[in-house]
């Protein structure tokens, strides 16, 4: 099959076509004809050598896709030979064929194609995972998005938005802000002209927001925690502003706070099935009624992943950017 490599780290331009061999099924995997691969901010790490690849997965970068089941073990996955479905993969992504284990596939949804369902795996286990089973977001709690344009961003403001969260989002420009409140988000803060911390007290009566995704860390951490309500939780999924910074413990002991974080490639298939299960009762419907929408900024052939890449790095697009297999 032809694949796109790693050939060593570096720039984009380091990612090549090549001959790889059939993926090997182990027990509950299934192969994977794939139409399309998305493209995410773990594959770039991966790229530069920042993010090793987990033991036994494969080196061939590309955490989720959508195709056909053409073989595997299928058994008492509720999946049959010739199915559509799209998956969350440890790698394996930027190829013709891909193995996933069967408890991480998700029929496409209604009316989706086969490329706007392969948007939808490493962001929507992520987001779903992380704010309601790790911060528990419920009731008429407030979100926090920062980088509300980012993959991750658009998929968070969109889902807590249909479950009826009030959710407020950050983005580099006011083009980007106002494509965060298209979505769904109550505002869009421009970090780099306003106080996002000022703009989320004033919004929540001084109170603070409930939750806070955070793609960020660094420095922004003490930021955020100025902006927590009481008992407030903070969750941290990536280190994009660095991976150490100073806050105040007392805050956390006096307001009840709780800084947090996750990743999620890691996780044993076991984690991943119980969040496709919850995804699949509670998020699927959204998605089939157009609740919740794809939002891809552009799609580029297997044999471009350079392209991709780079126009990842540049950070001006808007949702998802992707693959597509002929």
């Amino acid at each position: 099959m032809q694949a796109i490599e790693i050939t060593h780290p570096g720039a984009p331009d380091v990612l090549k076509i090549c001959e790889r061999p059939m993926p090997a099924l182990k027990a509950g995997e299934v192969l994977i004809k794939v139409h399309a691969a998305g493209v995410n901010r773990p594959d770039v790490l991966q790229r530069t050598g920042n993010y090793p690849v987990p033991p036994g997965a494969s080196d061939i970068p590309g955490l989720e896709v959508a195709g056909e089941i053409i073989d595997g073990d299928v058994s008492g996955s509720g999946f049959k030979i010739g199915d559509r479905v799209c998956a969350l993969v440890q790698g394996g992504g930027y190829a013709e064929y891909c193995a996933a284990p069967a408890a991480q596939c998700l029929p496409v949804p209604k009316g989706w194609s086969m490329l706007e369902a392969a948007s939808l795996p490493e962001t929507f286990f992520t987001v779903y995972s992380n704010l309601f089973e790790r911060a528990r977001l419920s009731g008429d709690e407030v979100l926090l998005v920062q980088g509300g344009s980012s993959g991750i961003g658009v998929t968070a403001i969109q889902m807590a938005h249909a479950l009826g969260h009030r959710v407020i989002a950050t983005a580099g420009t006011d083009d980007k802000c106002r494509a965060c409140e298209a979505l769904g988000a109550e505002r869009g803060i421009n970090y780099r002209t306003e106080d996002f911390v000022e703009v989320v007290k004033s919004l929540t009566g001084g109170k603070g927001a409930d939750v806070i995704l955070d793609m960020v860390a660094g420095d922004y951490v003490a930021r955020e925690i100025e902006c927590m309500a009481d008992d407030g939780r903070l969750v941290i999924i990536a280190l994009l502003g660095g991976a150490k910074g100073t806050i105040d413990f007392g805050q956390i002991l006096r307001r009840r706070l709780t800084v947090t974080g996750s990743t999620l490639r890691p996780r044993p298939v076991a984690f991943k099935q119980m969040v496709a299960d919850k995804l699949r009762a509670r998020v699927w419907p959204l998605l089939e009624s157009g609740q919740i929408k794809p939002v891809i900024f552009q799609s580029f052939p297997l044999a471009e992943a350079a392209a991709a890449h780079t126009l990842m790095e540049t950070s001006t697009h808007v949702g998802k950017i992707m693959l597509t297999v002929a």
